[in-house]
């Protein structure tokens, strides 16, 4: 599935005669969202989950696992140098975590606003770190920010045939075509 950026919407019904033609995949994009350690002791993966289901996304990959040091240095590479980064390294290798490739209608921009702000305590109620979140070092999930970075990551924990496209039976409910 190619990466797009801004995109028409699906739920505007007001489109001219002849343009109500949309192609699902002319208005989806993907993004990276990883439930960190904090998320999956605390038994809220399910939670997580059902959030962007609800939202009408699509889950095309998930993994449980352990991460090592290496892929934790490589996907968090911007911060290199920082004085911060080995005890997020050390925090995010201390239990398993749950990365996942979502699919949908401006996923990075709508998932980033499913998850809330990064500091749970500026997080608007109704969000998943307003409702669940403790602080900014246990925000229970990580989510791409901008449609490259999403690219990277999901570079990173993925390989392609890991991820599993596929049409939504939902997905005539969500999109005009």
């Amino acid at each position: 599935m190619a990466y797009k950026g801004t995109s028409p919407s699906p739920c505007d019904f007001l489109h001219p005669a002849g343009e109500t033609a949309m192609a699902e995949d002319r208005f989806t994009e993907r993004t990276f969202i990883m439930i960190k350690p904090d998320g999956v002791q605390r038994g809220l993966v399910g939670e997580i989950i059902k959030r962007f289901e609800q939202r009408g996304f699509k889950l095309v990959a998930m993994k449980f696992m352990h991460a090592s040091d290496a892929i934790l240095n490589e996907h968090y590479a911007e911060h290199k140098g920082k004085p911060f980064l080995p005890g997020l390294v050390k925090y995010m290798s201390s239990g398993p975590v749950v990365p996942m490739v979502w699919e949908g209608y401006q996923a990075v921009k709508l998932g980033r606003m499913l998850l809330g702000a990064t500091k749970p305590e500026e997080s608007l109620p109704g969000t998943i770190r307003a409702d669940f979140g403790q602080c900014i070092g246990r925000n229970l999930v990580h989510g791409s920010d901008a449609i490259e970075t999403a690219k990277r990551e999901i570079k990173i924990w993925f390989k392609d045939e890991e991820i599993v496209p596929y049409k939504s039976v939902f997905a005539d409910w969500l999109h005009e075509l």
